[in-house]
């Protein structure tokens, strides 16, 4: 196991991403097991990116359920192509031939795959992305946890469907509501929280060696700073890189020396009007020279 533990650990470093002992565990737990996994944490600390590091270090195809509130089976499982059926019947009517046939109308042919139903119908497993699954309904979670127990779904058309291979399953949650027992106990469980400054900094050198380990910290350790203020949005790692993009793309070698630069390239970090009026000049400034 701790050999198979140090070889993920290798992996996931090398495509950028620094994950700790507890979430390499996780990540080859599902994997051997075949069981989902539940990431919890705040928005920004890197869950969604979990998912995509895995489905490239297993050179995997990721596909990506977006939720949100009213998600229902057609947006999620599948639907039915009216446009080219109804382009069908059509074109059989112009050709005098006999009608098309119900059972020919509703076939593969006319039938739009959804992520649900593009997992499970792919030839090797793929990795199934279900992001931010506490902003759908209840109704769908029940549903949700259906499918991801048989791995299977029903299109009255069609009959069930079952699955061709069994995807490596990761859903996010905000905590922006509470998840049904049933669900987590069907699920694995991690929850990622905002990184310390070490970890960060890893993150940002992997992701951004072009900035270098100077500004680096120095960017990190504002961003910590800024996270023990009263925000309504705490950046998460997310903002981290987007900010330090763009210092590297303004030629920002220190904090210290542009602090001006640090008050426009605020929105990187701050994206609320509330949050950017809570930190007047003098508080940014506190901090940059904290950093630097």
């Amino acid at each position: 196991m701790q050999a198979a533990l140090d070889q993920l650990r290798q992996q996931v470093a090398g495509v950028g991403y620094i994950a700790d002992p507890s979430l390499l565990t996780s990540l080859w737990l599902m994997t051997e097991l075949q069981r989902p996994l539940l990431l919890e944490g705040d928005a920004g600390v890197g869950k969604t990116e979990v998912a995509k590091t895995l489905a490239e270090v297993l050179h995997q195809p990721l596909i990506r359920l977006q939720c949100y509130e009213g998600l229902d089976v057609s947006t999620a499982v599948y639907e039915w192509n009216y446009q080219r059926q109804l382009l069908a019947i059509r074109r059989q009517e112009a050709e005098h031939e006999k009608h098309i046939s119900e059972q020919a109308l509703f076939s593969d042919t006319y039938l739009l795959k959804r992520p649900l139903l593009q997992a499970i119908s792919e030839d090797k497993p793929a990795v199934l992305l279900i992001d931010e699954i506490d902003r759908a309904d209840e109704e769908f979670e029940a549903y949700l946890l259906e499918v991801l127990s048989d791995f299977q779904v029903s299109i009255p058309e069609l009959g069930t469907i079952k699955a061709n291979s069994i995807p490596l399953v990761i859903l996010t949650s905000n905590g922006t509501r509470e998840l049904s027992d049933a669900l987590r106990r069907r699920c694995l469980y991690h929850y990622i929280d905002y990184p310390d400054y070490d970890k960060e900094l890893r993150i940002v050198l992997a992701r951004l060696p072009d900035v270098g380990a100077n500004l680096a910290a120095q960017i990190v350790e504002f961003v910590q700073s800024l996270r023990e203020q009263d925000l309504r949005k705490i950046p998460g790692v997310a903002e981290t890189l987007d900010w330090a993009s763009a210092l590297l793309k303004l030629d920002i070698k220190s904090l210290g020396d542009n602090p001006e630069a640090v008050l426009a390239t605020l929105g990187c970090l701050l994206k609320t009007r509330e949050d950017i009026g809570a930190l007047p000049p003098e508080t940014i400034h506190r901090l940059v020279a904290k950093a630097s």
